[in-house]
């Protein structure tokens, strides 16, 4: 498999879902020794029931991440047999916590949580992981222009950024506008929508290049698109955008692009102790040697009443299968008899978006005396959205920065030095030259994940969710899908995964 992460100890002193855009800003894709004891005790558990050669099970469930997990756990507790095969020598899938040593850990994938994401916040309060508030005391700043602008985000604007009085105006026009068209969308099928056709005909970049006509409004509505999507505008479907829109809610509040951008009151208000990846981790110990690790499902076949799931190292007779791994990896596994078209081609269709995290670690988080919140939206640069990525102790200094979209796939083939060195330059411009000398750099890149390959989720084009969105959710015979992808609120995020987990346990024991 790709490396799960990058760590370079600094030699000398010479050495990421965003900042609150509200309404515009970033979303977020992705501890300690508990969580190291944790995942050892797991891999060893999984390398022992790996060599079981078969297994006969009512449910085979494909992938180790929140939605696989949860699945299971529904499962279990509906009295049915399960296995868990996970491809990588860890459960978490897009939730990470990677090792600074010392016990500490910071994440390097889904991390952040807010308001009316009820199920992961259930989840992990059921397995005793706490949660904090992320850093948000101070000023953000935005560098725009060659020009940095630390503002406070409590005054009469909240948090958008201080762009011109016109470009404010427009940007309030087209968030307006775009909250009442998400209203119209249908979460559990966006493309019924009346309109659902006119808005899947063109590009957000088209839509946004008529309405967002000040310069600045633009710009702020660019930021907001990669911050929540890791995509450029031009690469999302209008209707795309505004079903992420609505789904950013719940059965009783309806979705706003305020609540996927905002820290305070958002996506973003709530972080883990000691790290996201806690929360898969303890639930797959709930799961026992149910999770088999370093187990790739190669082919899905239909045999008689059931089907055989082929990984590395175990097979498994099922007699159904959940298929809980984002679209594009889901199309790489071989099935027989082949999967309807209309499937096959719905997951040729849903590429992954492209994601990396960027994480410098210093002895103390300096720019709290500075007055700065850490949370940065800049014009410019490799990096253009930051966050204090900083334990609730502070006990050290943890700056995360987002690489996204066209960003993230200028580096893909870059080293980590050079991606390191384009890196803390940003950092020094945003923060001075005490950013130049992290102690340590953790570096996470997801396009080059072997068993993600992008993130934080799959994107639809135009003409997508309109021609093959019903085959999203659909079952293939004994075969049903989970992944946050499939989830009609909080696509994308952690809470999603959960809800999908649910959603298809239900599904599947009524089916048995």
């Amino acid at each position: 498999m790709a490396r799960e992460r990058q760590h370079s100890p600094s030699p000398s002193p010479q050495h990421s879902p965003r900042p609150r855009l509200s309404p515009l800003s970033r979303r977020s894709l992705l501890g300690g020794a508990a969580a190291a004891a944790g995942a050892a005790a797991l891999t060893a558990t999984a390398a022992g029931t790996a060599a079981a050669a078969t297994r006969s099970v009512d449910v085979a469930v494909v992938g180790g991440g929140l939605a696989g997990l949860t699945a299971a756990r529904d499962l279990v507790a509906a009295g049915k047999t399960v296995v868990v095969l996970e491809a990588r020598d860890r459960v978490g899938g897009r939730v990470v916590n990677l090792p600074l040593g010392n016990g500490q850990v910071t994440e390097g994938g889904g991390e952040f949580i807010g308001p009316t994401q009820d199920r992961i916040k259930a989840l992990a309060d059921s397995l005793g992981v706490a949660t904090f508030p992320t850093y948000n005391t101070g000023k953000n700043l935005l560098n725009k222009d060659g020009k940095k602008t630390a503002y406070a985000t409590d005054g009469l604007l909240g948090s958008v950024p201080p762009i011109d009085a016109a470009g404010l105006a427009n940007a309030a026009i087209v968030q307006a506008s775009l909250d009442d068209m998400a209203k119209q969308i249908p979460v559990n099928a966006p493309w019924t929508a009346a309109k659902a056709e006119e808005w899947d005909r063109q590009t957000f970049e088209s839509w946004l290049r008529a309405n967002a006509v000040i310069p600045s409004a633009k710009f702020l509505l660019d930021v907001a698109c990669t911050s929540i999507f890791s995509a450029e505008p031009r690469e999302l479907s209008l209707l795309f955008v505004l079903f992420y829109i609505a789904a950013a809610g719940n059965e009783s509040n309806v979705g706003t692009l305020e609540r996927l951008t905002e820290t305070a009151g958002g996506a973003q208000e709530l972080r883990f102790v000691g790290g996201s990846q806690l929360v898969p981790i303890k639930l797959a110990a709930t799961l026992g040697d149910r999770v088999v690790l370093n187990a790739p499902v190669r082919t899905i076949t239909r045999s008689g009443g059931g089907y055989v799931v082929s990984a590395d190292g175990i097979t498994v007779d099922a007699k159904k299968v959940v298929v809980a791994l984002p679209p594009p990896l889901a199309a790489r596994i071989t099935y027989a008899p082949l999967l309807p078209a209309a499937r096959d081609q719905l997951t040729q269709r849903l590429p992954m978006a492209s994601v990396g995290k960027a994480i410098a670690i210093y002895d103390t988080p300096f720019w709290r005396a500075d007055g700065l919140n850490g949370q940065v939206v800049s014009d410019t640069g490799v990096v253009s959205s930051t966050f204090d990525n900083s334990p609730p102790d502070a006990s050290h200094g943890a700056l995360m920065g987002f690489i996204e979209a066209d960003e993230a796939r200028k580096l893909d083939a870059a080293s980590e030095a050079e991606v390191r060195a384009a890196v803390l330059k940003d950092y020094v411009t945003y923060f001075g030259e005490k950013a130049a000398s992290p102690t340590s750099f953790v570096l996470q890149r997801w396009n080059n994940e072997a068993y993600t390959r992008g993130g934080p989720v799959s994107i639809a084009a135009p003409g997508v969710l309109t021609q093959y969105g019903p085959a999203l959710r659909a079952p293939v015979g004994g075969i049903h899908w989970a992944g946050t992808e499939t989830s009609t609120y909080w696509m994308g995020f952690m809470d999603g995964a959960v809800r999908s987990g649910e959603r298809v346990a239900k599904e599947v024991v009524a089916a048995l």
